[in-house]
């Protein structure tokens, strides 16, 4: 049985053609082309590279970028402040603050300052908590992306054995509330788990989520499982061993897969919010 390889470069642009009529339909009713605002405070060389592609994404399909540059030394009320001004401005519509900020800032208290009817990125703790009950909400992009990636597929999930290995509030958390959501029965595991090669053999769905190198091991992956790669390190490597992917009936592909889907579904969260409060 030949892999099904889930070609996020392909799906998301399939949907940044269709988010770009959206965008032409909502300018030419209300006459205002939504803004998305990225924060990005310090040097970090690739965060300034995650702020650009997302620039070139809104470009792409309509959306005007708006670049939040806040020097090293910002304080935790500083950037609030920052915050504040762009939860009051009429013309812009999402905001992103870019991960991970300087460690003098309580991220989490500026993450939650950002409007929850703003907060395209899922990133708050009220919408972690509306998408862990089942509502409708903005989601966390990679997760996500992840889940619309899976159902453009016919991935089924619901009843099947599903595996998160990784627990961050922005990925391995989420992902695995919005599988439950899907009926798929759940494990996360973590740094602390025990017997974790056995755990992923037993299971149809892997997500991995780990943020290490290869860590995941190709012997690990059931014949026939569905593999979900989260990672990115330099190389093109992912947090799975590729050798992985021949024992799949479906995997994404370390780049081309998640990637590209997580700066989408932002797009989409986007314009989801202008068309929810302009149309």
């Amino acid at each position: 049985m030949e892999s099904i390889i889930l070609d996020g470069k392909a799906v998301s642009a399939k949907l940044e053609s269709e988010l770009k009529v959206r965008v032409e339909n909502i300018v030419a009713k209300s006459g205002i082309t939504p803004v998305l605002a990225t924060i990005l405070v310090g040097e970090d060389p690739s965060s300034k590279v995650y702020v650009n592609m997302k620039g070139n994404a809104c470009k792409r399909i309509g959306l005007t970028p708006r670049k939040v540059l806040l020097p090293e030394t910002t304080t935790t009320e500083e950037l609030k402040n920052a915050i504040h001004q762009l939860n009051e401005d009429k013309d812009v519509f999402g905001i992103l603050l870019q991960h991970p900020v300087p460690r003098q800032i309580n991220e989490r208290e500026c993450f939650d300052a950002i409007d929850p009817a703003k907060d395209v990125d899922g990133v708050t703790a009220t919408g972690f908590g509306m998408m862990a009950l089942g509502e409708k909400v903005f989601v966390s992009a990679t997760p996500g992306g992840i889940l619309y990636l899976l159902k453009q597929y016919n991935i089924q999930l619901a009843g099947k054995r599903a595996i998160v290995i990784g627990r961050s509030a922005i990925l391995g958390k989420p992902v695995a509330m919005l599988l439950l959501n899907e009926n798929a029965t759940v494990t996360i595991c973590h740094s602390k788990s025990e017997n974790l090669p056995e755990l992923v053999r037993e299971s149809d769905i892997v997500v991995a989520a780990v943020g290490k190198p290869d860590f995941v091991k190709a012997d690990w992956i059931r014949e026939g499982a569905v593999l979900v790669d989260a990672g990115y390190h330099p190389g093109g490597i992912g947090d799975v061993e590729k050798s992985a992917y021949a024992k799949t009936s479906a995997y994404t592909p370390v780049p081309g897969g998640v990637g590209p889907m997580t700066i989408v579904t932002l797009m989409r969260q986007t314009v989801e919010a202008a068309e929810k409060a302009l149309l």
